[in-house]
């Protein structure tokens, strides 16, 4: 399953800042994996599901678009 960036209103791009989870760990649907900057905010990402990261496709400063991929999940 995708761990992707939600729609953040009229943001076009953001900023991985950093990966609140490594690969391998067990999260709960709803918990937060990650963490993303636009415009100077910070928002949290949830994990869409329990179960655990299989992948990172992202590195922490990476940028990406919203919508985009930047994990996957191993549903459990």
């Amino acid at each position: 399953m995708d761990i992707a960036v939600p729609s953040l209103g009229e943001v076009d791009e953001v900023r991985l800042v950093r990966w609140l989870k490594r690969v391998g760990d067990e999260v709960d649907a709803g918990e937060a994996v990650a963490e993303v900057e636009a415009d100077k905010a910070v928002f949290v990402i949830e994990s869409p599901a329990a179960g655990r990261i299989a992948e990172t496709l992202v590195p922490e400063g990476g940028t990406v678009r919203p919508g985009e991929t930047i994990g996957r999940l191993e549903v459990l």
